[in-house]
Order: C-alpha cells, then sequence, then structure tokens
C-alpha cells in the first residue's frame, strides 16, 4: 500500500499525479541499466520515483546526492517496457531534470561539459566546424598521434567518434519510379547523425525508394530536440518541436522515419508535448501519428527483396525504438528474410549500451560499464556483425569493440542492407 498522497504538492517537480501509477512492486529493477550495474535502490526507477516524490512533497532537499541519482538515469526506459502499471517513467524523468537545471548548481567543470554539449550537438554547422580540425588530422594520418598525447577524459570523448570514412557505401541499385499513388515518406536527417553518419540517411531514403515510395525533404533540419529533452533544457526541446511540426506539416508527408531511433521516438511524442499550444496541437498530434520505422515500410513493400548473402549477425535493440516505439520484430523480421543470413539472438539485447543521446558525454564510468556489459554478450554470439538502428548505439558499441580489437562489425540496419544489395554478389567480412 502507499501512503495517502498530500492536497498538494510544495514543489512543480513533476506530474505529480504520475507518481501514483508506482505501487513500487520492483519488477522494474531487473530491466534498469544503472540498477544492474550498481545494485542500489536508489538508481533504479522505483528509487528514483521515491525521490522525485520527496522533493516534490518538500521532504527533501534537492542536494547533490539527489541531482546525481537522477543524472545517472539513462533515460532508456526499459522500465517502462517492464512496468506492470503503465508508468510513465520517460516524462517524469525528463520533467525531473528540468526541474534538476533550473534548481540546482552544478559544479563549474560539469556545467561547462554540459553548456557546451547543449551548444554544439543540436546545430549541425557548429559540430563540422568542430570536427573540421580533427578531420584534417584524419586525412593525414596524425588521429592515432592526437589521441596518444591528450589527456584520457579527452580520449575518451574522441574515441567515440567514427572516422571521416567509415567504409560504408550509398546503395546503388537502380532505382525505378515511384507509382503515382506511393506513399510519400519523409526521412528525418537529425543533427548529429547528418554530420557523423549520414550513410545512413542517405541508404534509408535510398532503400525506400528501391521499395517503390517516394521520398520527401526538408529544406531544413532542425534537431527533433530529444537531447534537450534529456537534458532537462525544455523550453529549447519545445522550439525545436514547433520548427519540426511546421516544417513536417508542409511537406506532406504519409510516414515518417529517422534513422536515428531517438529522434523518432521525439517525433512520436510531440502531440504530448505540445498538447498545450493552441496554435499546434493539432498538427503536432498528426505528425506524432506519421511515425514508422524502416523496417515496417521495407517489409510491407511488395517490391523489396533481398539477395543472398551468407554471415551471422545479431541485433542489438536501440533503446527508444523497442521501448519507445514498441519495435523489436520488424527489424528482426528483415534480417531473417535475407537468404543465407543466420541471425543469432543476442543476450540481454534491449539492455542500453550507455550511449543515451550524450549521456556517454556526461557520465562515462557508467556509459562504459554498459558498453563492455554490451559487448562481452555480442561475443558470446560469435556474430561477423551487430546490426543496429541507431548512430549513438553504433558509436558507442562500436568504440568498445575496438579496444577489444573484436572482428564484429557494428553497422546500422539501414547501411547493412545497403551493404547486402551492393554485394550480391560476395560476402565481404
Amino acid at each position: 500500500m502507499t501512503a495517502a498522497a498530500p492536497s498538494q504538492p510544495v514543489r512543480n517537480v513533476v506530474d505529480y499525479e504520475l507518481l501514483f501509477d508506482c505501487v513500487h512492486c520492483g519488477l522494474c529493477l531487473e530491466a534498469c541499466p544503472t540498477y544492474a550495474i550498481s545494485r542500489s535502490e536508489m538508481d533504479s526507477p522505483r528509487g528514483r520515483i521515491y525521490l522525485m516524490k520527496a522533493l516534490a512533497e518538500g521532504r527533501l532537499e534537492l542536494d547533490a546526492d539527489a541531482a546525481r541519482h537522477l543524472d545517472l538515469c539513462l533515460g532508456c526506459r526499459g522500465c517502462e517496457t517492464a512496468c506492470p502499471s503503465g508508468v510513465h517513467y520517460g516524462r517524469l524523468i525528463e520533467d525531473a531534470r528540468t526541474f534538476v537545471e533550473s534548481n540546482y548548481s552544478r559544479s563549474p567543470l560539469d556545467a561547462l561539459r554540459r553548456r557546451l554539449i547543449a551548444a554544439i550537438f543540436p546545430y549541425p554547422g557548429r559540430l563540422r566546424k568542430l570536427l573540421a580540425p580533427l578531420r584534417l588530422l584524419e586525412s593525414v594520418g596524425l588521429r592515432p598521434a592526437l589521441e596518444a598525447i591528450l589527456p584520457r577524459s579527452i580520449r575518451a570523448w574522441l574515441e567515440l567518434l567514427p572516422t571521416s570514412s567509415r567504409g560504408l557505401a550509398v546503395l546503388s541499385r537502380p532505382l525505378t519510379e515511384p507509382s503515382p499513388n506511393a506513399t510519400t515518406v519523409l526521412v528525418h536527417h537529425g543533427c548529429v547523425t547528418q554530420v557523423l553518419a549520414d550513410s545512413e540517411n542517405k541508404n534509408t531514403e535510398r532503400l525506400l525508394m528501391a521499395a517503390g515510395y517516394r521520398v520527401a525533404h526538408l529544406e531544413h533540419t532542425e534537431c527533433c530536440g530529444a537531447l534537450d529533452l534529456h537534458s532537462g533544457n525544455r523550453a529549447r526541446a519545445l522550439e525545436f518541436a514547433r520548427a519540426n511540426v511546421r516544417a513536417i506539416i508542409r511537406s506532406g508527408a504519409d510516414s515518417i522515419v529517422s534513422a536515428a531511433s531517438g529522434c523518432s521516438t521525439a517525433v512520436a511524442e510531440y502531440g504530448l508535448l505540445l498538447k498545450d499550444d493552441a496554435g499546434l496541437a493539432g498538427d503536432a498530434r498528426a505528425v506524432a501519428g506519421k511515425v514508422t520505422d524502416l523496417s515496417a515500410l521495407l517489409l510491407a513493400s511488395k517490391r523489396f527483396a533481398m539477395p543472398e548473402f551468407r554471415c551471422a549477425v545479431t541485433y542489438h535493440d536501440a533503446c527508444h525504438l523497442a521501448h519507445g516505439l514498441g519495435v523489436r520484430d520488424a527489424p528482426r523480421e528483415l534480417l531473417r528474410s535475407i537468404p543465407g543470413l543466420v541471425l543469432v539472438e543476442l543476450a540481454e539485447s534491449d539492455m542500453c549500451c550507455g550511449s543515451a543521446g550524450s549521456y556517454n558525454l556526461t557520465e562515462p564510468a557508467m556509459a562504459r560499464a554498459l558498453a563492455q556489459r554490451k559487448a562481452e554478450n555480442i561475443a558470446a554470439t560469435g556474430a561477423d556483425y551487430v546490426v543496429l538502428a541507431n548512430p549513438g548505439c553504433e558509436f558507442q558499441i562500436a568504440a568498445e569493440l575496438r579496444r577489444r580489437c573484436a572482428k564484429t562489425r557494428v553497422m546500422h540496419l539501414a547501411d547493412f542492407l545497403a551493404m547486402v544489395m551492393n554485394s550480391a554478389n560476395g560476402n565481404p567480412r
């Protein structure tokens, strides 16, 4: 039994009534990555809900310890899948982080790190300029030398960045014109994805065209707002959401996909995010209802077929695709449709790898522990490839596999399918 709720909370931390959906059964604990590593109740969803309630009721002050437990949450929403009571934990943690950012004074170093991430990552132009010197050093073969002399903390960040030449080709299969009544699909290019993994955007679009869909384009792609929602900058997230809703409505798209599952989930929740915006609430609900997944669209097409490709593949469930959108079976079904491919199930496939947007930059120790756990499970499969549907997961897992000199190659689903179609008569490793 839970204690009777006070008539009113004394602080606006979260939507207070949502806290009482939790019956404290504890079924979420083993689904929580931070609890799996720390075994600390306060680093579990149930523990954090207790913490939010205590903050809201004024029984606890927002000190460094309270902020730490909230910061350490990945926002992966694995607990939502495990919860039998339908607790909206994702909404709770996002609101709690907005409260933290408005009411807690971080250390100068932590505050600077978070400000830099917020100032750079949602803006592709800024990110490209920041990476330009690294790309120049990389072009003359000096990236390893740079990594060798950098402080350990900076080197860990640099290891997450893919090389400028990821060795991934864009689908070269001849494309046919879509039929006049073809579904129009918009591929949201994301902010980080278009800079660090644009092959995923291009291959997503070309795969859709090969399947008979008409592809729409945005004149300018705004950040979806996910990074800000996860880090407590709700005001700017709302600005990004409004800009995206207006642009998507103008595009006339029937469906929306993204190579980044976090972006897809953010767009799918625009209806809730903008429900109080009198001018955009209806359009936001319409946009949210258009979100789907690449694998589902390809499976639905009668014009799409995969050639033979002999290899062993394991599949990692990106958190927001699995727990936010509930997409699990379609990517696996698509992979199984490839003649010669053997799909090996991955233990803890939906356990977060530690990427979680910018989490691996702000919480490197926990992120690394989760990456190591993921890499050990991948190694146990003996797979040639680990396929996934989120660029952040790709960078995080690939960095850990490189540290281990593992032979398993990490690939986004769109890039993997493009490789298979480009290599119809071969089987490169």
